[in-house]
């Protein structure tokens, strides 16, 4: 089983198939909105009605409710996260807008980002540069995703991720400039745990 071809070929059908491209991921407390709650270690966002008490800084999202994982990534990585409520799963560019509320600022809205909105247990829209694709899947109560990031080759994949299944749901390509920097709009009383 030749695990280049099959990325080529979009046959990747389990988890192990990319755990090797496993990588770690924290959240970065300087970019999350003041209505997201870091917890697990910055590795879990809730989205709450309290303001938390974050210091200013300039790389806070001032009016959305999203957040950044600190680490950029280029090559190839793989990684997955489970989400419950309503949450878009996105990366970016670290020059993203974080003042204000316009598309500039928001995952998949630019052409400075990409991302999978979940909608329900049958339904997902892929976003970027606010061009929207409705994908829907067979019904499932798994809450997980999977996303495989070949910068070089210029593909960035999402996957529904169950026990080791993967169920291909999109697969987006672009010539990326710059490391791309996962991240996560949550909406309230939601989250996502990486």
């Amino acid at each position: 089983f030749d695990l280049c071809c099959a990325l080529i070929k979009d046959r990747v059908d389990t988890v192990s198939d990319l755990t090797y491209y496993s990588c770690q991921l924290t959240l970065d407390p300087n970019t999350a909105g003041t209505l997201l709650s870091l917890s697990e270690g910055n590795r879990k966002v809730t989205c709450t009605d309290q303001v938390q008490p974050y210091p200013g800084h300039p790389d806070r999202f001032t009016n959305i409710v999203q957040v950044l994982c600190r680490e950029g990534l280029t090559g190839r990585c793989y990684w997955e996260v489970e989400w419950s409520g309503g949450a878009d799963i996105g990366v970016t560019y670290k020059g993203i807008n974080r003042r204000g509320g316009g598309d500039d600022c928001c995952f998949g809205y630019n052409d400075k980002s990409w991302s999978l909105l979940s909608c329900s247990d049958n339904s997902y829209i892929a976003w970027h540069n606010n061009n929207p694709t409705t994908i829907d899947v067979p019904s499932s109560s798994s809450h997980r995703v999977g996303v495989y990031l070949d910068w070089s080759a210029g593909t960035l994949s999402f996957y529904r991720a169950s026990s080791d299944t993967l169920t291909h749901l999109i697969t987006f390509t672009s010539t990326f400039t710059e490391p791309l920097y996962p991240g996560f709009w949550v909406d309230y009383d939601s989250s996502v745990s990486l």
